[in-house]
């Protein structure tokens, strides 16, 4: 008796998961200024989509998601369970947000993210910045270009203000427990490692590599093709192609390895270790001061013109400064 009891409640728990968990399929016909909105999508009966939401076409929204009013969705968008999009938040066409993932923010502003990107599980984008100078009336921004990968626990906020923005490019890597502050600017091609933190206002320009637990002080630039060691402590600017590492981080020579994997020629890694060793590693006395070795240095090729410029840009009035270098640091 106790068998049959089992086995009837047993078949009743099956109909009824079934039943609970069984996708449904909706069409959405909005109306937004002089267009119209068609979407086709799978939506699972326990997740809550404001009827005002804007779905592309293609759209697969899994259980227990929830979409906010003013939200829109490209084509091809896929949320995992538990996955939310909250506030004005516009995603581009085959974005995917893993479960836990939360996009966009309740508060003034918006959050904009382009296709083909995919927002690791627990990552939180787009939320209002950790300033205590942001006021919450002020709207705030977020922009992320395509084909970015933004991995698990990773966490993106808005601006601090109306009149800047949060900006991340196209073809990053940000690897998990990554957080990127309020007002960065993150070029293209960068891959930031586990646990790299960038404070407000910091700008990172294309092809950075950053080791894991790298953290960067506020203000700093990082310019392109750099490498940054792992546990370094950055507060001052790290120029293009150089290397740095340590607490305070120091220049610690030419990024060698990513020069020749991004098909710098033997030339122009020759030169640039010519025009590095005459800055940073001159130590005979007369060789005069930092700015007249750095004038001194005669160059052909567009990288080492490019160096340079990325040097005297650090050291105008309004930024921080060149890391630290020693005589005995080798490229």
């Amino acid at each position: 008796m106790s068998i049959m009891r089992r086995s009837s409640f047993s078949s009743s728990l099956r109909i009824f998961h079934t039943f609970l968990f069984h996708p449904r399929f909706f069409s959405y016909h909005v109306a937004d200024e002089d267009r119209v909105y068609t979407s086709n999508s799978i939506i699972h009966p326990t997740s809550i989509v404001h009827p005002n939401a804007i779905l592309g076409l293609g759209v697969s929204i899994g259980p227990f998601c929830s979409i906010s009013s003013s939200a829109k969705l490209g084509n091809g968008c896929k949320l995992y369970p538990g996955s939310h999009i909250f506030g004005n938040t516009d995603l581009g066409d085959n974005c995917m947000l893993m479960t836990g993932a939360v996009v966009g923010d309740d508060y003034p502003g918006c959050t904009v993210i382009g296709s083909n990107n995919t927002i690791g599980y627990h990552a939180v984008v787009g939320v209002k910045c950790q300033d205590l100078k942001y006021k919450p009336e002020d709207a705030c921004y977020l922009e992320v270009g395509n084909n970015n990968d933004i991995r698990e626990h990773t966490s993106i906020h808005r601006s601090s203000k109306s009149t800047d923005r949060t900006v991340i490019g196209d073809g990053n890597l940000i690897m998990g427990a990554c957080h990127i502050a309020h007002d960065c600017k993150i070029g293209d091609n960068n891959i930031f490692a586990n646990n790299t933190l960038l404070a407000g206002h910091v700008e990172v320009e294309d092809y950075v590599h950053t080791a894991g637990a790298t953290v960067i002080h506020q203000f700093c630039h990082v310019g392109s093709f750099s490498f940054l060691g792992g546990g370094s402590v950055v507060s001052q600017d790290v120029p293009k192609y150089m290397m740095v590492a340590g607490d305070r981080a120091e220049l610690r020579g030419l990024n060698l390895v990513g020069l020749t994997r991004r098909g710098f020629t033997i030339e122009e890694i020759r030169s640039l270790k010519t025009a590095y060793r005459k800055i940073f590693m001159c130590g005979d006395t007369t060789a005069g001061s930092f700015e007249e070795r750095l004038a001194q240095v005669v160059y052909i090729l567009t990288a080492v013109r490019d160096m340079l410029q990325s040097i005297r840009n650090s050291l105008a009035k309004d930024r921080r400064g060149i890391c630290k270098y020693r005589y005995w640091s080798g490229s």
